[in-house]
C-alpha cells in the first residue's frame, strides 16, 4: 500500500514541470509590476488550494483508483464518467509522450523519438514490477525534482549577479484587468496536477487520512516552490528582464553562469521532468482501469499483476504514448483537450453538491471545510477560466464541442459492445 510519502511524491510529479520554468516570463510581461506579479502567483496557489479541499472529501469518500472519472461516473452517471475519463487517459498519454519528447530534446539527442520512447519503456517496465517498485521510483524522482530545484534556488541567493544582469529600470506601466486574467490562467497551467493523488485512491493507505494530507501537502509545497523560484529568479533578473522570456529559467542561468548557464538549465529541465513522466505513466493506466472494472471499456484492462500494477491498463496507455511519441500529433491533441482539464474540476466540484444532496448520510471522513462557500468558489473560479479559455482560443474550443458531441454516440457505442 502506498502511503503519504507518495502522495506528496506524485502531486510534486505531476504538478511542478516546466510550467514553472518558463511561465514567469509570460507573466511578467503581462504584469509588469512587482506587487500585482507576486499576487498572481499567490492567486493561482490559492484556487488550487481552494479546489484540493473539496476534491479532498470526494477522494477520503471514495477511495477507488481512477482519478476524477470515479466522482464523475457516481456523481452525474455513467455518460458523464465516460467523457471525464476518455478525455482524462488519452490528455495523460499525451501530456506523458510531450514531457518524454522534451527530454529528449533537452538531452539533444540524435534521435528523439527512440530515446523519448525508450525513457517511456523503461519506466512501464519498472511499473510493471509492480506498485511498490513504482511508489519508490515516483519517491526518488520527486525528490531530485525538488533537490535540483531548490539547489536553483540556492544559487541564485548565493551565487554573485554580474553588474550587467540588472540593466536599466523599466517604467512601470497600467495594468488592465485583461492582463491580469490572462496571466492568471498562465499560472493557474502551471498548478494542473494537484489531484494527483486521487488517482490511486485504492491503493493509499489510510485514504480517508493520507488523501488530504497529500493534497494539502501537496499543493502547499508547490507554492512554497513556485514562489521560492519567482523570488529567485528576480533576485538574479528585474521583472523588466524577465519580460517575454520564452523559458525564464533559461535566462536567469546564463547570466549566473554565463556559457554553462545552457547545460545548467538542461540538467535542471532534464532531471525536474522525469518524475512528471513516471507520474502520468503511472496515472493514466488507473484511469483505463476504473472504467474496464465498470464496463465501459474493455475488461481486459482490467487485468492486475500479483504486485498491484493495472498491467493491461498499462499496456493499453503505453501503447498510446508510444503512438503519440511517433506520431509527433500531442500538442495538436492536448491543445483541444486542454479545455477538458478544466472541465474536470467543474464536474469534480459538481459531484460534491450532487453527493451531499444525494448521499447526505455517506461516510465522509473528511468533509470540505468551509462547505458550500469555498466549493462553490472554486467552482465559480473554474467556470470564470473555462470561460476565458474558450474565448482565448476559439479554434480550439470548438474542435473541443464538436468532440463532446462526438463521445454520445460513441458512449452508446462502446456501452453495446461491453455487453
Amino acid at each position: 500500500m502506498l502511503g503519504l510519502w507518495f502522495g506528496l511524491a506524485v502531486t510534486l510529479g505531476n504538478t511542478i514541470g516546466a510550467g514553472i520554468l518558463r511561465a514567469p516570463g509570460e507573466v511578467a510581461a503581462r504584469v509588469p509590476e512587482l506587487g500585482p506579479y507576486l499576487a498572481v502567483w499567490i492567486a493561482g496557489g490559492a484556487y488550487a488550494l481552494l479546489g484540493a479541499i473539496s476534491v479532498a472529501e470526494l477522494g477520503a469518500m471514495m477511495p477507488r483508483s481512477g482519478g476524477m472519472y470515479v466522482y464523475a461516473n457516481r456523481a452525474l452517471g455513467r455518460y458523464a464518467g465516460f467523457v471525464v475519463g476518455w478525455n482524462d487517459w488519452i490528455a495523460t498519454c499525451g501530456s506523458c509522450a510531450a514531457v518524454a519528447v522534451v527530454i529528449a530534446e533537452y538531452l539533444r539527442a540524435g534521435r528523439g523519438v527512440l530515446v523519448a520512447t525508450a525513457l517511456v519503456l523503461g519506466f512501464a517496465l519498472l511499473q510493471w514490477r509492480g506498485v511498490r517498485s513504482a511508489g519508490r521510483a515516483q519517491e526518488a524522482t520527486s525528490l531530485a525534482k525538488t533537490l535540483i530545484l531548490l539547489a536553483l534556488v540556492a544559487a541564485c541567493f548565493l551565487l554573485p549577479v554580474p553588474p550587467s544582469a540588472a540593466g536599466p529600470s523599466a517604467v512601470p506601466s497600467a495594468i488592465g484587468v485583461a492582463a491580469v486574467i490572462a496571466a492568471l490562467q498562465a499560472v493557474i497551467y502551471t498548478y494542473d496536477g494537484w489531484t494527483g493523488v486521487v488517482y490511486f485512491g485504492g491503493e493509499v493507505r489510510d485514504p480517508g487520512r493520507e488523501i488530504p494530507r497529500a493534497m494539502f501537502g501537496g499543493v502547499l509545497a508547490v507554492m512554497a516552490i513556485y514562489l521560492l523560484l519567482n523570488l529567485a529568479f528576480l533576485r538574479v533578473l528585474p521583472l523588466h528582464a524577465l519580460a517575454g522570456e520564452p523559458l525564464a529559467a533559461g535566462a536567469v542561468a546564463r547570466a549566473l553562469f554565463g556559457a554553462l548557464g545552457d547545460p545548467v538549465i538542461r540538467a535542471v529541465v532534464v532531471v525536474g521532468l522525469l518524475s512528471s513522466v513516471h507520474a502520468f505513466l503511472l496515472m493514466a493506466p488507473r484511469v483505463l482501469f476504473a472504467m474496464a472494472r465498470d464496463g465501459l471499456v474493455s475488461r481486459r484492462a482490467a487485468a492486475v499483476h500479483p504486485g498491484g500494477t493495472p498491467t493491461g491498463a498499462l499496456a493499453a496507455s503505453l501503447v498510446v504514448v508510444v503512438l503519440f511519441i511517433a506520431s509527433g500529433t500531442f500538442d495538436d491533441i492536448i491543445a483541444v483537450l486542454a479545455f477538458f482539464f478544466v472541465a474536470n474540476y467543474v464536474v469534480c466540484f459538481t459531484a460534491v453538491f450532487a453527493l451531499r444532496r444525494r448521499e447526505p448520510h455517506a461516510v465522509r471522513p473528511y468533509r470540505a471545510w468551509g462547505y458550500p462557500w469555498t466549493t462553490a468558489l472554486a467552482l465559480a473560479g473554474s467556470l470564470a477560466f473555462l470561460a476565458g479559455a474558450a474565448l482565448g482560443d476559439t479554434r480550439n474550443s470548438v474542435y473541443a464541442l464538436l468532440l463532446l458531441a462526438a463521445s454520445y454516440p460513441a458512449y452508446r457505442l462502446s456501452g453495446r459492445l461491453m455487453r
